[in-house]
């Protein structure tokens, strides 16, 4: 496959980047470390390349701060998105290497959209806290499944004390997350207008303010696939199938329908929207579903026109 210059796909592991440059038109391995990554940001920024990776948590982190730093346009790809192209472009075997010169021609095929964030210090610590969180809180359910089925005593007693202390270091992370909002005035405000909306507790908005970057810089369509929300067709020849939500990211998508379900319960106008859905006949989960939705349609307004609730428009 020939690729036209000006793409670089790069596959993310922890310790090492590999780079394809269509540029010099073959690949190379590189530390995933703070002067490796700033070194390619300069050359891509030299050439003006667009660079292409897959979305791996915190292992790309630095090459992102970087290449902010460096203004090289760039876009984080979903991984299986990525592994849906491969395929479709018939990149059958799977190294690292070959991964990122998939990404290259996944790049200059698709020519995705560009990130639009911004070097900001105060979210990237808001993200760790927020995904700490919810490890904590996942540890505590599993501690509490494990309580409701054992019998023995002793075991009981420590899984008591695991499940308490896992209480209060939820509180401690809690309380540091409001300490960074605090002092974080961009995101405080944000998460004010966030707060705004009847659903939306504390958790909700800084699960938001650190996991949706894009919100209120992104279409409604745009931002409802992001975070999964987004129905699509399952339609093919005579065939008529439901409209189905996939993909996006799960975590978000979760804070936004258990926000849903306390809207539906809110005197609001989410509340009325919820009851008319279910008087139509839809299902219960379809209809929070469709709640969630039209909560994100309005956080979104919210963000991107600085309003509260009360006067934003989607």
């Amino acid at each position: 496959m020939i690729i036209s210059p000006g793409f670089v796909g790069i596959d993310i592991s922890k310790h090492f980047l590999d780079v394809f440059d269509t540029g010099r038109g073959h690949g190379e391995r590189l530390a995933n470390s703070a002067e490796a990554a700033h070194t390619l940001a300069q050359r891509c920024a030299a050439t003006g390349a667009f660079v292409l990776f897959e979305a791996t948590g915190s292992y790309d982190g630095l090459l992102r701060q970087a290449l902010v730093q460096a203004k090289v346009a760039y876009a984080r790809v979903n991984p299986e998105r990525a592994r849906d192209f491969a395929k479709a472009a018939g990149f059958l075997a799977k190294t690292d290497a070959i991964d990122a010169r998939m990404l290259a021609a996944m790049a200059r095929s698709l020519r995705p959209t560009p990130a639009a964030e911004a070097a900001h210090p105060e979210r990237e610590r808001l993200t760790a806290l927020v995904r700490r969180r919810d490890q904590l809180v996942a540890a505590r359910a599993q501690e509490r499944t494990r309580r409701s089925e054992c019998r023995e005593l002793e075991i009981q007693h420590d899984l008591d004390r695991h499940t308490a202390f896992l209480d209060d270091a939820i509180a401690a992370c809690d309380k540091r997350i409001a300490a960074l909002l605090h002092h974080a005035p961009d995101l405080q405000r944000m998460a004010k207008l966030l707060r705004s909306v009847p659903g939306i507790g504390p958790v909700a908005a800084a699960t938001l303010l650190a996991l949706m970057p894009e919100l209120g810089a992104r279409s409604p369509k745009t931002i409802a696939a992001l975070a999964g929300l987004a129905p699509f067709n399952h339609d093919s020849g005579r065939k008529r199938g439901q409209r189905q939500i996939r993909g996006g990211r799960k975590r978000v998508r979760d804070a936004l329908y258990m926000a849903a379900l306390a809207a539906a319960r809110s005197r609001s106008a989410f509340a009325t929207f919820y009851k008319a859905l279910r008087q139509a006949g839809k299902p219960p989960k379809l209809a929070l579903i469709a709640l969630a939705r039209k909560i994100l349609t309005v956080l979104n307004a919210m963000l991107r026109d600085q309003k509260p609730f009360q006067t934003a428009k989607p």
